[in-house]
């Protein structure tokens, strides 16, 4: 089986060979910078903040992000003077000027980080006192018939 994949690898190198023309390009490239350091250098402001597009849920999500972050603010889906103190004070913990506003690359690093703080805090979270959270078959009548039936269906599926 393998010496048919490489025969069919080999065979298809060669028939796009001619596709490959050597020699040098008269055609100047374009340069530009990359779409992340673009967005990377734009000021923060409520401008490049309209341009992300945070709907209430989306701002609610900004907030709750931040919280995760340890920086505590209001829930509530308005950036109000409170919540651009919080921003502005995460921005200067990463090193950005201090606006209160943010742009595309702040709002996704700040994505990035929550994700990897609720990551992190994973493990401990799960653990309550040295014992799980939450065992299978506790809950009242529903929860023992659902434990009982995922013990049934795993043993009968894991064969």
């Amino acid at each position: 089986m393998r010496g048919l994949i490489l025969a069919l690898s080999i065979i298809a190198m060669v028939d796009s060979a001619h596709l490959a023309e050597a020699g040098l390009s008269s055609k100047p490239r374009e340069t530009s910078a990359p779409a992340t350091t673009a967005m990377a250098t734009d000021a923060a402001s409520q401008e490049t903040e309209d341009r992300i597009g945070l709907t209430r849920a989306k701002r609610r999500d900004v907030q709750r992000r931040l919280s995760s972050l340890g920086f505590e603010t209001k829930v509530n889906g308005k950036f109000d003077e409170s919540t651009r103190a919080v921003i502005a004070r995460w921005q200067e913990e990463r090193g950005y000027p201090a606006t209160g506003f943010l742009n595309a690359a702040q709002h996704k690093e700040m994505a990035s980080a929550a994700a990897e703080a609720r990551r992190a805090d994973r493990p401990s979270r799960r653990r309550v006192a040295g014992r799980p959270r939450s065992s299978p078959g506790v809950g009242g009548p529903i929860g023992a018939i659902g434990g009982a039936m995922h013990r049934v269906v795993g043993g009968i599926f894991r064969r």
